[in-house]
């Protein structure tokens, strides 16, 4: 094991450790009247694209039952600031260093600014981040969700109950239900980039540069994602094919990865980019996105574009595109065909 990976993995069972003692659900909510929700913190020390795109709807759902409130983020890594620039609920991001060690003053500074603050509320997206559990701890605030789930039998009719976006959501409604408030019947918000009527224009010019002809609608395909969750190139190709012959009347690009790198050999038109503000504009000008569990998949799926995510090794349940006609797909349970199938059915307007 080489030495930061010796580091990293003390650092985790430390953590666990220190937060195996932190008593779970809601601290102090006997009664609340919600007026007095003012200034809500959200905890999420993740750096991924796909983790921080995730708590989009919560941020939605807290600005929804606090609309007077203002909404601190805790996060990691530098995408957040992105993503959410464009966010009136927002109002600060504080965040964390990727590499702890290698950035170690940001890394203090980061959890002081935390303590430094005073809130009401108190919101730990995902129960099992040992960082999250810490942060909600020591934060000041009046009350505060671990993020443990709520009652099953309290959800178990309810939609996407097992969704990683949706279950904090859940959390914060069951708690507020049983103060007397009708919570759990709201209409789900769905992930969002805010995005400016300028952005969405500059984006839709630069899909023009990629399409054959302008007056077709465009698919694209993200054929990129980490380890066992990327498809192999033969894979790929051999569905690239069928889709051309299947939706033979609409423009199809690839968008690439950071990376740089494609499962189908850079042989439609591929769009580069890493400005993921860009990128998600023209994701919003496109009619379909397909691809792999990735972060690019739910950026897709908050630029507004239908999207169908195929899935082969990570749970659908949890982390597949929800709302609207997006959906995911097990690939390990179909053929081609059948997924061809699949996605002809779930989207009757591309008919």
């Amino acid at each position: 094991m080489r030495p930061i990976e010796l580091v990293n993995c003390v650092r985790r069972k430390t953590l666990c450790l220190l937060t195996g003692s932190i008593k779970s659900g809601i601290s102090c909510m006997d009664s609340v009247d919600r007026k007095c929700i003012k200034k809500v913190l959200i905890v999420r020390p993740n750096h991924r694209l796909g983790n921080q795109l995730l708590i989009s709807p919560l941020i939605q759902e807290v600005h929804r039952m606090f609309p007077d409130s203002k909404i601190d983020l805790f996060v990691k890594g530098p995408l957040c600031r992105v993503l959410f620039h464009n966010d009136e609920a927002v109002d600060d991001i504080m965040t964390l260093p990727r590499k702890h060690f290698n950035d170690f003053f940001c890394y203090v500074a980061g959890w002081y600014k935390v303590r430094s603050k005073k809130y009401d509320l108190v919101i730990n997206v995902v129960s099992t981040s040992s960082s999250g559990r810490i942060a909600t701890k020591v934060a000041r605030s009046t009350y505060k969700i671990f993020g443990d789930e709520a009652d099953v039998n309290v959800l178990i009719n309810l939609p996407y109950k097992k969704h990683i976006a949706v279950k904090p959501i859940y959390n914060l409604r069951t708690y507020f239900s049983a103060l007397g408030y009708d919570e759990m019947t709201k209409e789900l918000p769905l992930l969002k980039i805010q995005l400016s009527d300028a952005e969405l224009l500059a984006g839709k010019e630069v899909l023009r540069r990629y399409i054959a002809d302008d007056k077709k609608e465009t698919i694209a395909l993200f054929t990129f994602a980490t380890g066992a969750k990327c498809y192999q190139q033969e894979w790929w190709q051999q569905f690239l094919q069928e889709l051309k012959q299947r939706f033979d009347n609409y423009n199809i690009i690839e968008i690439l990865p950071a990376e740089n790198v494609s499962q189908i050999g850079f042989s439609i038109p591929a769009y580069y980019s890493k400005d993921l503000r860009e990128i998600a504009s023209v994701l919003a000008n496109v009619r379909l996105f397909i691809g792999a569990d990735s972060g690019m998949m739910h950026l897709a799926v908050a630029a507004g574009v239908t999207t169908v995510g195929l899935f082969s090794i990570t749970k659908m349940d949890v982390y597949a595109p929800y709302g609207n006609l997006n959906k995911g797909i097990d690939t390990t349970r179909v053929t081609m065909n059948q997924l061809m199938d699949e996605i002809n059915a779930s989207l009757p307007q591309l008919n």
